[in-house]
């Protein structure tokens, strides 16, 4: 089930921290495994990881005005596409610290990059997301939601392995599996 709870706190959370002004700045946040998010093998669940992401993003969403934009222009949010590593196991009742932050857009995808962190400092996982802010369903310029949130239309350079992962996604067959050989 989704943590609507942990959803809510979050973002009441965010709502008194200061703004992030710049479109890149990171959001930090502090997180518990809980024992519900575990699988067979003791650590956080790899789909559970992904929901706990939205926590951020959503928190991160709120310090940014997205979430008050999203409401005033009735668009919405949709995933276009994730790259995650996991390299550390989080378990039951260990804490964790999760960043979040947009780093650039192309004329379609804005891309926001996550990661946990272990109290010992040691990376737990991390992932790209590309994301799409959405109007009557359509995917709408990220230069629209960019000068809707008093930044520069302009973004930043997109590093050199995103570029790669693009290109990847790009040349990646869709549908899946299309034809059985």
């Amino acid at each position: 089930m989704f943590p609507f709870v942990r959803m809510i706190k979050d973002i009441v959370l965010a709502r008194n921290l200061p703004p992030l002004t710049d479109f890149s700045e990171i959001h930090e946040s502090t997180h518990i495994c809980w024992p519900w998010d575990i699988d067979f093998f003791g650590e956080m669940n790899n789909g559970r990881v992904l929901t706990i992401y939205d926590l951020g993003r959503f928190a991160s969403a709120q310090r940014g005005g997205l979430i008050k934009a999203l409401y005033v222009n009735k668009w919405g949010l949709a995933m276009a596409g994730a790259m995650v590593r996991y390299r550390r196991r989080l378990t039951a009742f260990e804490r964790f610290t999760m960043r979040s932050r947009a780093v650039c857009w192309d004329e379609r995808f804005i891309y926001i990059e996550q990661s946990m962190w272990k109290l010992n400092g040691e990376c737990a996982n991390h992932i790209v997301y590309r994301a799409a802010v959405t109007e009557k369903r359509r995917a709408i310029s990220p230069v629209r939601v960019a000068e809707a949130l008093g930044h520069n239309p302009i973004s930043p350079p997109m590093p050199e392995w995103m570029q790669a992962w693009t290109a990847a996604e790009d040349k990646r067959p869709w549908p899946p599996m299309s034809e059985v050989t």
